[in-house]
């Protein structure tokens, strides 16, 4: 009868973590398409903005995206060829005195943006729209490649090292699995 109650308490215990593992961040709607020059990606990251991240945002924490694409060229018989690596970051910060979203990119030619609505933001923090990944003249015709894209979360950073006392924002950090698409050039 004991054994029974603790494998009971233990499914009860396992429930909750499942249902949110259902609710992690992943990566959608990736395409891979090209100019007479460039290799260019869109995809967009979803479920990212979990109620946490969302309050320590309006708090005017700010939060930082991080998405990383990899080109592989496959190759049989031997280990796959990376051929081109990017790392971009979106940086959201919001001012409670003017109450606007202040939203930071890396990808080169794109300027800061100011949003007064927080859903448009968080669009504009998930979402890479026709990303110059590579040139064209890195692939070869014919060959086989895949493109993995990841999305995380960086560690959140508190000022005046409040991290020390506010632990748990170790729990907003998510990282995405990888996310592959193949493609033949």
């Amino acid at each position: 009868m004991r054994i029974c109650k603790i494998c009971i308490a233990l499914f009860l215990l396992l429930l909750p973590l499942e249902s949110i593992a259902a609710e992690e961040a992943q990566i959608a709607d990736l395409v891979i398409t090209n100019t007479s020059e460039n290799l260019l990606v869109y995809f967009k990251v979803e479920k990212s903005f979990t109620k946490d991240i969302e309050e320590a945002i309006l708090a005017g924490i700010p939060t930082t995206f991080t998405f990383v694409l990899e080109l592989r060229r496959e190759r049989h018989y031997w280990f796959d060829e990376k051929e081109s690596f990017l790392e971009v970051e979106h940086t959201i910060k919001y001012d409670n005195v003017k109450k606007v979203f202040y939203v930071a990119f890396t990808e080169e030619g794109r300027s800061p943006q100011q949003f007064k609505d927080f859903a448009e933001a968080k669009i504009a923090m998930s979402e890479l729209n026709g990303i110059v990944f590579t040139t064209l003249r890195q692939l070869m015709r014919g060959n086989k490649y895949y493109l993995r894209v990841k999305a995380k979360l960086e560690e959140v950073r508190l000022p005046l090292h409040l991290e020390y006392v506010f632990f748990f924002v170790s729990l907003w950090d998510f990282e995405t699995d990888w996310f592959v698409q193949d493609f033949v050039y």
